[in-house]
């Protein structure tokens, strides 16, 4: 008999199981495929040594500015794939000794739920106290006919040894606006089409703004309101014919289509079975304990639907591995940050502006330009602005939207400042090491307070 069995070696899956041990459990691991999941052998890691090496290349071409005049050879494509596996590996590594050093028991096999209690893994049935479904999510073709054949899934440019010569990215979330800068940098043309009325619709107004006129800087044509309707071979036969509709319909002529949508990963593994309730979106339904409708099953990560995002797994798993051995823990869904590694970076956490009025708060907003912070002007990346959300009475910090360098970063103060509860006055009389790029978060808490120092009077 097990205390936590986990279903899933992903980054929430992982966490889970070895914090059920440290807290004294007899812990398992189910796993049917690589240990890391999504994050370590197809996403996160793997995208973010692409997104470094497509951001060493626009550095590079900036060497002129500082006086270094250098020729940049075309794109070692190999090399890139090379360096991704060896960091993938490396890390795979690390987490399987971990769960060894744990005394996790590791179960290869698909796990299929038979009750609260038990689970079956290739014909072998486990008896547990407490379950965490950890499994994650997969990639998700749109209902339309043809694009299979047209398409490169987000797996695929991971592995890719040239860029296609012209792309047709739908929809306009995170991995699609990092894909769209991404492939622009390498030398697609890049068209990026989604119906919403912005890129990045669940981000606040003037972060959607920021990063598309960034986008649109670089050549990524943006079209909003617009959505994929069918999918021809071209005339030519080299690539593909895909009308796109929206005020006007067109036509985009493009070598491939982009599908980078994801879905949860829960089907064919008895969740309805055993009377687990679904989101709309397809996730597993959790209440705030991350518990879901059957009393002792647990559910964390891609395969509640939401952000889908790799640390909010990780968090979550701390939770709900807690509350599997006795805690009662509440999992603060407010204080996951959302981030882009593009060139600027986007970070963000909490409520946007519109969200905050929409909920009927009175609000007051705080904003610091990097146009006029002495780091950034003296790095060329002058690019974004910090922006916090703030309720107007008591100068709670309700979200705080970055758009610049190293705003990946940055955003983990606003996110410690929100779980301390920390009042805009508060933030706005800390102190920043001069001169870095953590000096806009000062500044913009200043400005949210109503006594900005470096910006004019309004």
């Amino acid at each position: 008999m097990h205390d936590v069995i986990v279903i899933g070696g992903g980054s929430g899956g992982y966490a889970a199981a070895i914090r059920a041990a440290q807290l004294g459990g007899k812990a398992a691991l189910v796993e049917c495929g690589e240990m890391g999941g999504t994050c370590v052998n197809r996403g996160c890691i793997p995208s973010k040594i692409w997104m470094r090496a497509a951001a060493m290349l626009r550095l590079l071409k900036k060497g002129p500015e500082f006086g270094i005049n250098a020729a940049v050879e075309p794109v070692n494509f190999g090399v890139i794939v090379e360096r991704k596996n060896g960091v993938s590996g490396e890390i795979r590594a690390g987490m399987e000794a971990l769960l060894q050093n744990n005394g996790v028991e590791v179960i290869r096999g698909r796990a299929i739920l038979k009750s609260a209690r038990e689970i079956e893994v290739e014909g072998r049935l486990l008896e547990t106290k407490k379950i965490v479904i950890a499994t994650g999510s997969s990639l998700a073709f749109p209902g339309i006919q043809g694009i299979e054949d047209a398409a490169i899934t987000t797996d695929q440019v991971l592995e890719m040894t040239e860029a296609p010569a012209s792309i047709l990215i739908c929809d306009a979330g995170y991995i699609e606006v990092e894909m769209a800068f991404l492939m622009n940098t390498l030398g697609s043309k890049v068209v990026l089409a989604t119906e919403s009325p912005r890129i990045l619709p669940m981000e606040d107004h003037d972060t959607s703004q920021r990063i598309a006129q960034a986008l649109r800087e670089i050549g990524v044509e943006v079209l909003t309101r617009h959505s994929l309707k069918s999918v021809s071979r071209s005339e030519s036969g080299a690539g593909w014919s895909c009308v796109v509709s929206g005020a006007k319909e067109r036509t985009v002529e493009v070598r491939k289509i982009l599908v980078a949508g994801r879905k949860p990963a829960v089907a064919d593994m008895g969740i309805q079975q055993v009377g687990i309730e679904l989101n709309a979106d397809g996730g597993v339904k959790v209440n705030n304990r991350l518990e879901t409708s059957v009393q002792g099953i647990y559910a964390i990560g891609d395969a509640t639907g939401g952000w889908m995002l790799s640390h909010a797994a990780s968090s979550m798993a701390i939770t709900a591995a807690e509350n599997c051995m006795g805690k009662a823990g509440v999992y603060r869904f407010n204080l996951i940050p959302r981030g882009l590694w593009t060139v600027p970076e986007m970070g963000a956490v909490g409520m946007s502006e519109e969200e905050a009025e929409k909920k009927g708060m009175e609000v007051e907003v705080g904003s610091f330009p990097y146009a006029i912070n002495g780091l950034a002007m003296t790095r060329g990346q002058v690019d974004g602005a910090v922006k916090i959300v703030s309720d107007a009475q008591h100068g709670e910090i309700l979200g705080v939207h970055i758009v610049g360098a190293g705003a990946t970063d940055l955003i983990g103060e606003a996110v410690l400042a929100m779980q301390l509860e920390a009042t805009v006055n508060e933030l706005a009389r800390s102190i920043r090491l001069h001169p870095t790029y953590s000096e806009t978060v000062v500044d913009a808490a200043r400005d949210a307070a109503g006594w900005a120092l470096y910006l004019p009077k309004r």
